[in-house]
């Protein structure tokens, strides 16, 4: 297969985001992997109480180990911007708040436009096998339980991003157990082929709430007991669970390319393939079935395994599956490998724990940042290589220290592997993207541009302009790209809000210090005619109004990485209130269940409040006022005015 026909059915990562352990974002990540930090840490009590639970010993009704991988603050969510009532949020699952946050950021990192997606036929396929949430409610019993628990079964993960973005395309939940994730990003990439999608989003979710999993584990001998993975250590015992949330957003190579976007890697193929009955139960893993998706993957991607650089393994740290996948991998690429070239396999689960369902999407994002820094990490907890291994015979290395890939004059290639207790089997082949072209001639020195920003609120408006100055700043990312780039990346590849600012200036420092106020400085007389252009490019803008950015900046420029939305979060919890609303109940409905602002002339249907949410007013007050609320008379109401003065009647009537 040529370079050609591999890049004709390529698709390129030009997005991604995450929310793991210790890590809030990909550089984060980064930083974590590069330090050799273990994001694990003991159970939090807001989880559960893992103190009652732990036993050293394997109990009924205990758990194993007092540590996981927790992503902090997975109750906050910026509800007014997704247009959710305080009630919605807090009956919605955080699994679905968390994606709706990440794929956003994901969608900003690859320069995609959400409202210029709505309505297309983009696909979104999420892998998930956890709905904590929803299980957590049923415990409670039945008078619990309410029509809101339609919202949370776990086909609604996905269903939920493609309603609130306006996506057309597939919309789908994988479910392969530990696999899903990688499987996700398998669909994604075969939709895209077949022209089904013209966009993808791949993600994987799983946020850990309950302690059942964790006995369950226990009772099964794979629970770490120390709550670390040890990938290919002679003390392997086990995985520790983590949370993740992660997204990329995949599009066809060729389409990449030529809409200028950023290409982040390039998926060149990928495979998936069941066990069968090649081992002898369907918990039990199969050498033969892994070697099977390994060889059909490199199959699909045109690519010698011989020749690949990295394998982010599954590697979860258990002493019977780890052995058999380096065999796997040293049958398959190590045929024909040069003894004086090892093959480097790491696993991201030593780092922040195992993620379940959305394990092989992190360590597909570690995969790519590897790729990007042209090294790979160091795996840890990897002190005495397991016995079960013959390490002397096959060619693989894992990594204690920071190794930078080989340079052999082509893109580095790298794998990612992802198994399930389903025994469904998962790899992905990628490379290294190709090198961007060089930036275009700098403009003479002192061109003035325009920098436009936006957000749902003005807090966010005010914490993205200082994030813009610290990007801007001599020790900011923003220093290693173009003026005229960082604003044409700023107006163009980014969704424009109600809240607006602009500013205009001849350099990063400028534009840095007129983000703190300052004033414009004085324009240069040969720009005196672009700077009328630009401001008055900067009132229609700040009012709302049309601009014509090719006008402003003539040629496109390049899509360069910017700051990312400043989410305005709220903590939303059961059984929490959300604020003091004084003992007014008009208040306290309004507070809780509009999703935008309003004035006693709006209607409650305008602010949110269907019929589903009259019903569940209705009950809510009943218990508050202790009274008999006629829900047909509360059906009446038409407007905001309307609902404050029925209240108030209330309150009278009850006093």
């Amino acid at each position: 297969m040529t370079r050609s026909d591999v890049d004709a059915r390529a698709v390129a990562v030009i997005g991604m985001a995450c929310r793991l352990p210790g890590a809030s974002g990909a550089d984060e990540l980064w930083e974590l992997l590069r330090d050799g930090v273990d994001a694990t840490s003991v159970t939090p009590p807001e989880r559960y109480d893992v103190d009652a639970l732990y036993s050293p010993e394997p109990q009924p009704g205990r758990i194993g180990s007092r540590r996981a991988g927790y992503v902090d603050q997975v109750a906050e969510f910026d509800a007014e911007f997704f247009g959710m009532s305080a009630t919605e949020a807090v009956e919605l699952d955080p699994q679905q708040r968390l994606l709706l946050m990440t794929a956003w950021d994901a969608l900003e990192d690859a320069g995609q436009r959400p409202d210029f997606l709505a309505g297309s036929r983009t696909g979104v396929f999420v892998g998930n096998a956890r709905s904590d949430y929803l299980e957590l409610t049923f415990r409670q019993g039945l008078e619990a339980v309410t029509a809101s628990q339609f919202n949370n079964f776990r086909s609604l993960i996905p269903a939920r991003l493609s309603h609130v973005l306006d996506f057309r395309g597939p919309c789908e939940l994988v479910d392969t157990a530990c696999s899903s994730s990688l499987v996700a990003v398998h669909r994604a990439v075969q939709s895209l082929r077949a022209r089904e999608s013209r966009l993808t989003l791949a993600a994987g979710v799983n946020i850990k709430l309950r302690p059942d999993e964790g006995v369950m584990m226990t009772q099964a001998g794979t629970l770490a007991a120390d709550g670390r993975s040890r990938f290919g250590d002679a003390s392997a015992d086990g995985h520790a669970p983590s949370d993740a949330v992660a997204v990329v957003v995949l599009k066809p190579l060729a389409d990449a390319l030529a809409d200028g976007d950023r290409v982040r890697a390039v998926i060149q193929g990928s495979a998936v393939g069941n066990d069968g009955r090649t081992s002898d139960s369907v918990l039990n893993p199969s050498l033969t079935g892994q070697i099977e998706v390994l060889r059909w993957a490199y199959e699909d991607a045109g690519v010698r395994p011989s020749d690949v650089d990295y394998v982010e393994a599954h590697g979860a740290g258990s002493p019977a599956l780890d052995p058999l996948e380096l065999r796997a991998l040293g049958q398959v690429l190590g045929e024909g490998r040069p003894a004086d070239r090892p093959l480097f396999v790491g696993s991201v689960k030593t780092n922040i724990g195992h993620a379940e369902a959305a394990g092989g999407l992190a360590g597909l994002i570690k995969t790519v940042l590897c790729l990007e820094h042209g090294q790979v990490p160091a795996s840890l907890h990897f002190d005495t290589p397991t016995p079960q291994v013959a390490w002397d015979e096959l060619p693989l290395t894992i990594p204690a220290k920071m190794h930078d890939l080989p340079d052999l004059g082509r893109p580095s290639l790298a794998g990612v592997s992802g198994q399930g207790s389903s025994a469904l089997n998962a790899h992905v082949v990628i490379r290294q993207a190709d090198p961007t072209d060089a930036a275009p001639e700098p403009a003479p020195s002192g061109t003035p541009y325009l920098l436009v920003l936006s957000a749902h609120s003005p807090a966010a408006l005010d914490a993205l302009a200082n994030s813009y100055a610290e990007y801007l700043g001599p020790d900011g990312p923003g220093a290693a790209h173009p003026l005229r780039d960082i604003c044409f990346s700023a107006a163009v590849r980014r969704q424009q809000h109600a809240h607006r600012r602009a500013v205009i200036g001849a350099s990063h420092e400028e534009l840095a210090a007129a983000l703190g106020g300052a004033s414009s400085p004085k324009l240069k007389r040969q720009w005196k005619e672009r700077g009328l252009l630009l401001a008055a490019a900067a009132d229609r803008y700040r009012a709302g109004q049309p601009v014509d950015w090719e006008e402003v900046f003539g040629m496109p420029g390049r899509f360069v990485p910017l700051p990312r939305y400043p989410w305005q979060t709220r903590r939303y919890w059961p059984g929490e209130e959300q604020g003091d609303s004084g003992g007014d109940l008009a208040a306290w409905v309004l507070r809780e269940h509009a999703r935008t602002h309003f004035d006693d002339g709006s209607t409650l249907t305008e602010i949110g409040i269907d019929s589903l949410a009259k019903l569940r007013i209705v009950v809510e007050l009943n218990k508050r006022s202790g009274g008999d609320i006629d829900p047909e008379e509360f059906g009446r109401l038409r407007t905001v005015g309307e609902l404050r003065q029925w209240t108030r009647t209330l309150e009278g009537a009850a006093r």
